[in-house]
């Protein structure tokens, strides 16, 4: 029996899982926002990396065809976003049903109204939400279920539904956080079936009209190989998918790590610090890794590391939310966009206005005195976004600078504005030095918890801790 390790990141906004085989290999990916609901959400995230080393497993059975039929790379990447899709419909079903309770159990004098309204808005919405997962590769794009609903729901609301907008976002707010913090448990094979079914649909479709296809859809470029022989594809897959389904992914060790850490139900033995894990982490994607900057939803940390991956020593700020995700967030409510949303239009920006404020809250009220003095919003939040990477370099400074190598850790070191700050001042401060931005910083946490999982080692954080207010 093959032996697997799994590493548990409970963040404060979104919580990660990380599955490794006995070679330090990552073969199990999985990711979700962090609800109330902590334990749902580190289930939910694990049972997403069982989902995805199931991916991997069969991946690797059908690596001499990957390799040399691009039918089959491109078959496997539909095949997991329509997998996810259909994850998505099973949740998506479950929210229409509580929206519908929901506004059943309204006292207002045009409840009837409500519903007739709720009811055109998911017809609108569902068909395409299904299309962006099948045609334009929604499903790569690591949006959480709320993210993807709230988006179109919200848009319809205020394109449709102007006169009913307060009942509508009651009903959605009131239905959305009970769906999110159920625990679904998904057939795995089932799934995989239907998405087969989902596919034959679709390409049947794509080969009676291939003018419908546009060249700028995701998929283009090798839609004929697939769409001529994906039956080919569909047999050898078959002929695997029971006994992957049936594969017992039995984790001999965890370690869980992360904001939340304490409310995992592991043994104590088996948590560690979020500083501890960050560093390790990174370190064995990145080896001569010396320094980590890990921006998270809670705080952020300035670590140090030795030529194992151990902490010497870090700064973090912890007792203000400003500088963090959470921070991102607030400013995302303030605008109303979504947080994805920020990245992008900060990178827009002709100039970076200059934000005064270091305290979450005030800094609200500086962006909204702003927008009255007629500031451009890229501007604002390209200032936002540089004033961020100023407090994480401050706390960089004082945990002893850039050493070696440089690894950026953490779900915001996937906005783009951050990035580009944070590139441009380590290159100012410290010169022509290697900077690590890698697909999987989000999991970096995860990771190094499934590596102390595999390793079943005890190690601590220096004895002087370090925790500054930036």
């Amino acid at each position: 029996m093959s032996k697997y390790y799994l590493g548990i990141d409970l963040g404060s906004t979104t919580s990660k899982a990380v599955i490794i085989n006995d070679k330090d290999e990552i073969i199990g990916r999985g990711i979700t926002n962090t609800r109330a609901n902590y334990k749902v959400a580190a289930d939910i995230a694990r049972e997403e990396a069982v989902y995805d080393a199931r991916f991997t497993l069969l991946s690797n059975r059908l690596k001499h065809d990957l390799e040399e039929k691009p039918e089959f790379k491109t078959y496997m990447e539909d095949i997991r976003s329509v997998f996810q899709y259909r994850q998505f419909k099973r949740r998506m079903d479950s929210l229409a049903k509580m929206l519908r309770y929901t506004v059943s159990q309204f006292e207002h004098d045009n409840k009837d109204e409500v519903a007739a309204k709720l009811e055109e808005i998911l017809k609108d919405i569902e068909p395409k939400i299904r299309h962006e997962f099948l045609f334009e590769g929604l499903g790569s794009k690591n949006q959480f279920f709320r993210d993807i609903v709230s988006e179109r729901y919200n848009q319809q609301v205020a394109e449709s539904a102007k006169g009913l907008f307060e009942p509508l976002m009651l009903a959605f707010d009131k239905s959305i956080t009970p769906v999110e913090n159920e625990m679904v448990q998904f057939n795995f094979k089932e799934l995989v079936d239907e998405a087969m079914k989902e596919l034959d649909v679709k390409y049947q479709a794509l080969l009676r009209s291939p003018e419908t296809v546009k060249k700028e859809d995701w998929y283009y470029a090798e839609l004929n190989a697939v769409a001529n022989n994906y039956k080919n594809v569909e047999t050898s897959i078959k002929e695997h998918i029971d006994s992957i389904a049936n594969d017992d992914i039995h984790i001999t060790n965890m370690v869980g790590t992360g904001y939340g850490r304490a409310l995992l139900p592991f043994p104590e033995d088996c948590i560690k610090s979020e500083i501890l894990c960050h560093a390790f982490g990174a370190h064995a994607v990145f080896p001569n890794t010396r320094t980590v900057l890990d921006i998270g939803g809670q705080d952020t940390k300035a670590i140090q590391v030795d030529s194992h991956g151990l902490v010497t020593s870090f700064h973090m700020n912890d007792r203000c939310a400003a500088g963090c995700g959470r921070y991102l967030g607030y400013i995302a409510d303030e605008f109303n966009i979504s947080l994805n949303e920020l990245g992008p239009e900060a990178m827009q920006a002709d100039k970076e206005t200059t934000i005064c404020s270091t305290c979450t809250v005030f800094a609200g009220s500086e962006v909204r005195e702003l927008l009255n003095n007629g500031e451009k919003r890229p501007n604002i939040l390209a200032g936002l976004h540089k004033a961020i990477v100023q407090r994480a370099m401050s706390l960089i400074a004082r945990s002893g600078g850039v050493k070696n190598e440089f690894t950026f850790t953490g779900g915001v070191a996937r906005n783009q504005a951050v990035l580009k700050y944070v590139s441009q001042m380590v290159k100012d401060s410290y010169g022509d030095v290697t900077m690590n931005i890698h697909t999987d910083s989000i999991f970096m946490g995860a990771l190094g918890g499934a590596m102390f999982a595999r390793r079943n080692i005890s190690t601590h954080l220096p004895d002087q801790k370090q925790a500054v207010t930036a």
